[in-house]
């Protein structure tokens, strides 16, 4: 499973090599995830005597934990962060479903038009559009760019920059090897 893991982060990382593209993912992806997290919000699954889980709360979870095991400390940094967009995103989910599923649209909307102005800036169609488990990669890469550039996670960098060849267009793919 790790191997996966990693060829899918490998994957993504041959998509976005632009620095704009890297810039507009940092904004677009928190961004669409967090509309997702609003529109599942509003639905709760089971009550608990201090709140609720909900659906957002529950698919969350289930991928921050996915992160955790792979990536041990990209997981947890996306759980901080995720946990928080998380928060925010049931607190909105409180002022109606209506209200949910509005700010949802205009978030999932924006967040895809600054994503495909990445890709134009990258010359390169979205990974998802090849392979759609890449949306599940988008935080947990995001994540670990930032750890690399703090110096951070170096062995996990290595791997990916070993695998990120297979991954590239086929006249570069040569020069990377």
């Amino acid at each position: 499973m790790r191997e996966w893991f990693l060829d899918q982060l490998a994957m993504y990382a041959a998509y976005h090599r632009d620095k704009r593209n890297e810039a507009t993912h940092h904004l677009g992806v928190p961004m669409i995830v967090f509309s997702l997290m609003v529109l599942m919000a509003p639905v709760r699954l089971v009550e608990f005597e201090v709140g609720a889980l909900t659906l957002a709360g529950l698919m969350i979870g289930l991928l921050l934990l996915y992160y955790v095991l792979m990536a041990p400390l990209v997981g947890i940094v996306a759980v901080l962060l995720y946990g928080a967009l998380l928060y925010g995103a049931e607190h909105l989910a409180g002022y109606g479903t209506g209200f949910a599923v509005k700010s949802f649209a205009v978030l999932f909307v924006v967040g895809w038009i600054i994503q495909f102005v990445g890709h134009y800036f990258e010359g390169r169609r979205p990974a998802l559009f090849t392979n759609l488990t890449q949306i599940f990669m988008a935080p947990a890469f995001l994540i670990a760019e930032i750890l690399f550039r703090l110096g951070l996670e170096k062995g996990l960098l290595a791997e990916i920059e070993a695998r990120k060849g297979r991954f590239l267009p086929a006249g570069e793919q040569q020069a990377a090897e």
